[in-house]
Protein backbone atom coordinates (compact mmCIF):
# COMPACT_ATOMS: atom_id res chain seq x y z
CA UNK A 1 0.00 0.00 0.00
CA UNK A 2 2.78 2.23 0.58
CA UNK A 3 4.51 1.81 -2.34
CA UNK A 4 1.25 2.07 -4.58
CA UNK A 5 0.37 5.15 -2.66
CA UNK A 6 3.57 6.77 -1.91
CA UNK A 7 2.15 7.61 1.35
CA UNK A 8 3.28 6.80 4.36
CA UNK A 9 0.31 7.32 6.41
CA UNK A 10 -1.50 4.72 4.04
CA UNK A 11 1.12 2.45 4.00
CA UNK A 12 1.48 2.68 8.22
CA UNK A 13 -2.75 2.15 8.38
CA UNK A 14 -2.37 -0.60 6.08
CA UNK A 15 0.22 -2.69 7.98
CA UNK A 16 -1.74 -1.98 11.26
CA UNK A 17 -4.73 -3.40 9.51
CA UNK A 18 -3.11 -6.23 8.65
CA UNK A 19 -1.75 -6.62 12.06
CA UNK A 20 -5.15 -6.07 13.71
CA UNK A 21 -6.93 -8.63 11.58
CA UNK A 22 -4.21 -11.53 12.15
CA UNK A 23 -4.81 -10.37 16.44
CA UNK A 24 -8.49 -10.70 16.06
CA UNK A 25 -7.98 -14.55 14.42
CA UNK A 26 -5.68 -15.38 17.22
CA UNK A 27 -8.44 -13.65 19.71
CA UNK A 28 -11.12 -15.94 18.12
CA UNK A 29 -9.23 -19.26 18.26
CA UNK A 30 -8.17 -18.69 21.48
CA UNK A 31 -11.03 -16.71 23.44
CA UNK A 32 -13.94 -17.94 21.66
CA UNK A 33 -12.72 -21.69 20.44
CA UNK A 34 -10.43 -22.05 23.51
CA UNK A 35 -7.67 -23.28 21.49
CA UNK A 36 -4.25 -23.11 23.23
CA UNK A 37 -2.57 -19.87 22.43
CA UNK A 38 0.37 -20.94 22.40
CA UNK A 39 -0.94 -23.72 19.29
CA UNK A 40 -2.90 -20.58 17.82
CA UNK A 41 -0.12 -17.82 17.89
CA UNK A 42 2.49 -20.33 16.03
CA UNK A 43 -0.07 -21.81 13.83
CA UNK A 44 -0.56 -17.88 12.73
CA UNK A 45 3.27 -17.28 12.57
CA UNK A 46 3.59 -19.95 9.78
CA UNK A 47 0.92 -18.89 7.81
CA UNK A 48 1.97 -15.36 7.72
CA UNK A 49 5.39 -16.04 7.35
CA UNK A 50 4.38 -18.52 3.99
CA UNK A 51 1.70 -15.92 2.72
CA UNK A 52 4.18 -13.26 2.74
CA UNK A 53 6.74 -14.95 1.41
CA UNK A 54 4.76 -16.35 -1.58
CA UNK A 55 3.19 -12.40 -2.00
CA UNK A 56 7.29 -11.27 -1.98
CA UNK A 57 8.12 -14.04 -4.73
CA UNK A 58 5.19 -13.65 -6.76
CA UNK A 59 4.75 -9.88 -7.05
CA UNK A 60 7.61 -7.81 -5.18
CA UNK A 61 10.71 -9.41 -6.76
CA UNK A 62 8.57 -9.27 -10.09
CA UNK A 63 7.77 -5.72 -9.83
CA UNK A 64 9.91 -3.56 -7.82
CA UNK A 65 7.61 -1.22 -7.41
CA UNK A 66 5.77 -2.13 -5.34
CA UNK A 67 8.57 -3.02 -2.94
CA UNK A 68 9.73 0.75 -2.96
CA UNK A 69 7.66 2.92 -0.25
CA UNK A 70 7.76 6.30 0.86
CA UNK A 71 9.93 6.31 4.21
CA UNK A 72 9.62 8.12 7.80
CA UNK A 73 12.45 10.62 7.97
CA UNK A 74 14.22 11.39 10.93
CA UNK A 75 12.98 14.20 13.08
CA UNK A 76 15.69 15.54 15.21
CA UNK A 77 14.59 17.26 18.60
CA UNK A 78 16.11 20.15 19.10
CA UNK A 79 18.92 20.92 21.25
CA UNK A 80 18.21 17.44 22.79
CA UNK A 81 19.60 15.85 19.28
CA UNK A 82 23.56 17.32 20.11
CA UNK A 83 23.79 15.71 23.75
CA UNK A 84 26.80 13.57 23.15
CA UNK A 85 26.43 9.44 23.07
CA UNK A 86 22.21 9.87 24.49
CA UNK A 87 21.41 12.67 21.89
CA UNK A 88 21.52 11.14 17.97
CA UNK A 89 20.12 7.30 19.82
CA UNK A 90 16.95 8.86 21.32
CA UNK A 91 16.26 12.31 19.73
CA UNK A 92 17.32 12.10 16.15
CA UNK A 93 15.25 9.37 15.08
CA UNK A 94 11.71 8.74 13.05
CA UNK A 95 8.31 8.70 14.33
CA UNK A 96 7.79 5.26 15.21
CA UNK A 97 10.24 5.77 17.96
CA UNK A 98 8.72 8.31 19.54
CA UNK A 99 5.52 6.79 19.47
CA UNK A 100 7.05 3.75 21.04
CA UNK A 101 8.65 6.12 24.41
CA UNK A 102 5.19 7.58 24.52
CA UNK A 103 2.97 4.23 24.20
CA UNK A 104 5.42 3.14 27.42
CA UNK A 105 4.31 5.82 29.49
CA UNK A 106 0.50 5.96 28.69
CA UNK A 107 0.47 2.08 28.92
CA UNK A 108 2.49 1.93 32.44
CA UNK A 109 0.11 4.54 33.44
CA UNK A 110 -3.30 2.97 32.35
CA UNK A 111 -2.56 -0.43 33.13
CA UNK A 112 -1.46 0.46 36.63
CA UNK A 113 -3.19 3.38 37.92
CA UNK A 114 -6.54 3.28 35.95
CA UNK A 115 -10.08 1.31 36.66
CA UNK A 116 -9.36 0.28 32.98
CA UNK A 117 -5.86 -1.37 33.84
CA UNK A 118 -6.96 -2.89 36.38
CA UNK A 119 -9.90 -4.53 34.42
CA UNK A 120 -7.74 -5.97 32.00
CA UNK A 121 -4.88 -7.04 34.66
CA UNK A 122 -7.60 -8.50 36.37
CA UNK A 123 -8.84 -11.30 33.76
CA UNK A 124 -5.51 -11.89 33.06
CA UNK A 125 -5.03 -12.45 36.86
CA UNK A 126 -8.22 -14.29 38.08
CA UNK A 127 -10.67 -14.16 35.46
CA UNK A 128 -13.40 -15.62 37.87
CA UNK A 129 -13.38 -13.19 40.15
CA UNK A 130 -13.29 -10.62 38.10
CA UNK A 131 -16.54 -12.33 36.26
CA UNK A 132 -18.02 -11.79 39.70
CA UNK A 133 -17.35 -8.39 40.29
CA UNK A 134 -19.26 -7.59 36.62
CA UNK A 135 -16.43 -7.46 34.68
CA UNK A 136 -17.18 -8.67 30.87
CA UNK A 137 -14.14 -11.28 30.83
CA UNK A 138 -14.75 -12.13 27.16
CA UNK A 139 -14.94 -8.63 25.61
CA UNK A 140 -12.13 -6.92 28.05
CA UNK A 141 -10.06 -10.15 26.46
CA UNK A 142 -10.80 -9.45 23.15
CA UNK A 143 -9.79 -5.66 23.29
CA UNK A 144 -6.68 -6.63 24.93
CA UNK A 145 -5.30 -8.68 22.06
CA UNK A 146 -6.78 -6.20 19.24
CA UNK A 147 -4.48 -3.47 21.09
CA UNK A 148 -2.33 -5.48 21.18
CA UNK A 149 -2.50 -5.99 17.37
CA UNK A 150 -1.95 -2.28 17.11
CA UNK A 151 1.35 -1.84 19.15
CA UNK A 152 2.68 -5.23 16.73
CA UNK A 153 1.72 -3.51 13.59
CA UNK A 154 3.64 -0.42 14.59
CA UNK A 155 6.61 -2.45 15.15
CA UNK A 156 6.66 -4.38 11.81
CA UNK A 157 5.53 -1.53 9.62
CA UNK A 158 8.66 0.22 11.63
CA UNK A 159 10.83 -2.55 9.63
CA UNK A 160 9.68 -1.27 6.03
CA UNK A 161 8.45 2.73 6.87
CA UNK A 162 11.61 3.58 8.94
CA UNK A 163 14.43 1.27 8.92
CA UNK A 164 14.89 -0.35 5.79
CA UNK A 165 12.80 1.08 3.04
CA UNK A 166 11.61 -2.39 1.57
CA UNK A 167 9.95 -5.67 2.06
CA UNK A 168 12.56 -8.95 2.56
CA UNK A 169 11.37 -12.76 3.53
CA UNK A 170 12.63 -12.92 7.24
CA UNK A 171 13.15 -9.49 8.10
CA UNK A 172 12.22 -9.64 11.06
CA UNK A 173 14.61 -12.48 12.11
CA UNK A 174 12.47 -13.64 14.97
CA UNK A 175 12.20 -10.54 16.65
CA UNK A 176 9.16 -11.15 17.99
CA UNK A 177 9.92 -13.71 20.06
CA UNK A 178 12.48 -11.39 21.38
CA UNK A 179 9.82 -8.86 22.18
CA UNK A 180 7.72 -11.93 24.03
CA UNK A 181 11.00 -12.52 26.21
CA UNK A 182 11.67 -8.61 26.98
CA UNK A 183 7.70 -8.59 28.76
CA UNK A 184 8.80 -11.69 30.80
CA UNK A 185 11.96 -10.43 31.56
CA UNK A 186 10.48 -6.84 32.42
CA UNK A 187 8.02 -9.23 34.82
CA UNK A 188 4.97 -8.19 32.45
CA UNK A 189 5.82 -4.39 32.94
CA UNK A 190 5.74 -1.88 29.86
CA UNK A 191 8.94 0.16 32.00
CA UNK A 192 10.64 -3.32 32.57
CA UNK A 193 9.87 -4.33 28.90
CA UNK A 194 10.79 -1.14 27.23
CA UNK A 195 14.61 -2.08 29.73
CA UNK A 196 14.85 -5.57 28.54
CA UNK A 197 14.13 -4.28 24.97
CA UNK A 198 16.95 -2.05 25.43
CA UNK A 199 19.38 -4.48 26.60
CA UNK A 200 18.52 -6.56 23.53
CA UNK A 201 18.70 -4.15 20.84
CA UNK A 202 21.93 -3.12 22.02
CA UNK A 203 23.35 -6.71 21.70
CA UNK A 204 21.81 -6.52 18.16
CA UNK A 205 23.42 -3.50 17.61
CA UNK A 206 26.33 -4.33 19.05
CA UNK A 207 26.46 -7.24 16.59
CA UNK A 208 26.18 -5.18 13.51
CA UNK A 209 28.54 -2.47 14.09
CA UNK A 210 31.46 -5.26 15.00
CA UNK A 211 30.88 -7.00 12.06
CA UNK A 212 31.00 -3.46 9.92
CA UNK A 213 33.93 -2.90 11.76
CA UNK A 214 36.02 -6.10 10.27
CA UNK A 215 35.80 -7.78 13.81
CA UNK A 216 37.93 -11.53 14.20
CA UNK A 217 34.92 -12.98 15.43
CA UNK A 218 32.78 -14.94 12.45
CA UNK A 219 29.67 -12.74 11.42
CA UNK A 220 27.33 -15.39 12.53
CA UNK A 221 28.44 -15.29 16.00
CA UNK A 222 27.64 -11.85 16.10
CA UNK A 223 24.20 -11.84 14.47
CA UNK A 224 23.62 -14.59 17.43
CA UNK A 225 24.77 -12.30 20.00
CA UNK A 226 20.82 -10.66 20.98
CA UNK A 227 19.37 -14.69 20.77
CA UNK A 228 22.52 -15.98 22.91
CA UNK A 229 22.00 -12.73 25.68
CA UNK A 230 18.31 -13.79 25.85
CA UNK A 231 18.75 -17.06 26.20
CA UNK A 232 21.18 -16.09 29.15
CA UNK A 233 18.87 -13.46 30.67
CA UNK A 234 15.86 -15.71 30.45
CA UNK A 235 17.83 -18.73 31.97
CA UNK A 236 18.41 -16.76 35.32
CA UNK A 237 15.09 -15.22 35.29
CA UNK A 238 12.78 -18.27 34.48
CA UNK A 239 10.49 -18.79 38.07
CA UNK A 240 11.68 -15.33 39.74
CA UNK A 241 9.25 -13.42 37.90
CA UNK A 242 5.52 -13.17 38.50
CA UNK A 243 3.06 -14.50 35.79
CA UNK A 244 -0.11 -13.81 35.94
CA UNK A 245 -2.41 -16.70 37.21
CA UNK A 246 -4.64 -17.16 34.39
CA UNK A 247 -2.19 -16.30 31.59
CA UNK A 248 -2.88 -18.05 28.13
CA UNK A 249 -5.82 -19.94 30.00
CA UNK A 250 -9.03 -19.90 28.00
CA UNK A 251 -12.29 -18.65 30.75
CA UNK A 252 -15.56 -19.97 30.03
CA UNK A 253 -18.14 -17.99 31.67
CA UNK A 254 -20.54 -20.61 34.00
Amino acid sequence: VGSVTQSIWLGLLAGIAASVLLAALHAVLSIKYKIDQIISGTVINIFSTGMTSFISQKFLQVHQNLNSPAMFNRFPIPGLANIPLVGPIFFNTTFFVYVMFILVFVLQFTLFSTRWGLRHRAVGEHPKAADTLGIDVIKTRYIAVLLGGVIAGLAGTFLTLGSVGRFDEGMTAGKGFIGLAAMLFGNYSPFGALGAGMLFGFADSLGSKLSLLGSAIPSEFMSMAPYLITMIVLAGFVGKGHVPAADGEAYTKE
